[in-house]
């Protein structure tokens, strides 16, 4: 299912499902928008640092998010060359908010995705 350089999109409740079976949530944004709400446990990779963690992001199932997906398709796609199990959160962090899923802010209260 996962080749060298495969990715595949995965929906914001199926990323929270993998998620609670052991796959990481790496968000790629900026960091004012991950002050500004992100998934609860998600990990802050920004993009620009992604080719970095990859080392420390082997071994486990990747789901990368952004704000609406382009990002974190592009490091999907960058995990996935380096042989890591990567899929893109299609729809980023506006399609998870739109599903009701929670958005928090690093100290617990309610956040919002800008």
């Amino acid at each position: 299912m996962f080749g060298r350089r495969t990715m595949e999109d995965v929906s914001p409740t199926e990323a929270l499902r993998l998620q609670a079976s052991g796959a990481v949530l790496v968000d790629v944004r900026e960091p004012g928008e991950w002050h500004a709400g992100h998934a609860p446990e998600a990990v802050h990779v920004p993009l620009r640092e992604i080719g970095g963690a990859a080392r420390q992001l082997g071994g486990v199932e990747v789901l990368a998010v952004c704000r609406s997906g382009g990002r974190s398709a592009v490091a999907a796609r960058a995990l996935a060359a380096t042989g890591i199990r990567a899929r893109n959160v299609a729809g980023g962090m506006k399609s998870w908010a739109a599903r009701g899923l929670p958005v928090v802010r690093d100290d617990g209260s309610p956040g919002s995705v800008a």
